[in-house]
């Protein structure tokens, strides 16, 4: 499947490219955003992934956070998809803001409801990464993931499950360990259905942690403390917790950013360390230092 350009924007030497395309996976038109710095017009590049938080589009990212100016200095790639299938009618889908449209939550459903459309966990690990590994200049061994809210928890649990594929993570504000938070249970039970709830683990990055033993993991977290979603929706106190009784504190750096909230002027404060974090895992030389 081709991807079809719908927009190009120059930005910092590079591009930022939106991109449109019919997905198998989600049965669906798709876009998406990337920033492809000026050395992909003559090499591929490592890319990182950004996945968005609730309601959000693949806007969001690129417009809020300033990521592309930090990218720019290393020759990084932003990837920025949507947050949930577009453009189907399934009824309930927008009935509410943390549920349905605007919030797939990264994985696939299994309820027939929701099985056909929203597979956003295999539309991320699969089927984007093969379209724009094929048709991009990014370079799929240089390959990493961070997101914010939402998005963080996709990011972490993909990592966790893919480390070869995605080679290290980073989150804002990420929803810790949804089988025991509201938007966590909500998005499950539907999605997943409450029969086996055994399954939903599978997309909780607590309960990952302690079936993926082997992978030695290097994640950052920021999370703020007047976060209004800290204690009820993140729990990054039981994300502290396993760290702790699994001997994995080493694994995460898990920053708590005083007076920050949930917003983009949050991303955008420590975008720059976010970027530096992957682009060390990538080891993507900066451009000042090519010469």
């Amino acid at each position: 499947m081709s991807l079809k350009e719908i927009s190009r924007n120059k930005c910092f030497g590079g591009h930022v490219v939106k991109y449109e395309h019919h997905s198998e996976e989600l049965d669906c038109t798709m876009k998406f955003n990337v920033f492809l710095p000026k050395e992909a017009s003559e090499n591929k590049v490592p890319a990182i992934y950004f996945l968005s938080g609730l309601t959000c589009t693949e806007d969001n990212f690129i417009q809020k956070s300033g990521a592309m100016a930090e990218a720019a200095k290393f020759g990084i790639a932003l990837i920025a998809p949507d947050t949930s299938p577009r453009g189907i009618s399934i009824d309930g889908d927008s009935d509410s803001w943390d549920f349905g449209t605007g919030a797939g939550f990264y994985l696939d459903a299994t309820e027939p409801k929701w099985a056909k459309h929203y597979r956003m966990y295999s539309y991320i690990v699969k089927e984007l990464p093969h379209l724009v590994h094929e048709q991009l200049a990014i370079d799929e061994s240089r390959v990493s993931i961070m997101g914010h809210s939402m998005g963080g928890h996709g990011a972490l649990t993909i990592h966790i499950k893919h480390p070869t594929q995605f080679k290290t993570a980073s989150a804002f504000s990420p929803i810790a360990n949804p089988i025991n938070c509201p938007w966590g249970q909500k998005a499950f039970s539907n999605y997943l259905g409450t029969d086996d709830k055994e399954s939903w683990k599978k997309y909780d990055t607590v309960e990952l942690l302690k079936t993926h033993l082997n992978e030695r993991l290097n994640i950052l977290i920021d999370v703020g403390t007047a976060d209004g979603f800290l204690e009820r929706e993140l729990l990054i106190n039981k994300l502290e917790e396993a760290t702790k009784e699994l001997g994995r504190e080493s694994e995460f750096k898990i920053r708590r950013q005083d007076g920050y909230d949930h917003s983009y002027f949050f991303i955008s404060t420590f975008i720059a360390d976010h970027i530096k974090h992957h682009a060390d895992v990538l080891a993507a030389k900066s451009v000042k230092n090519k010469n």
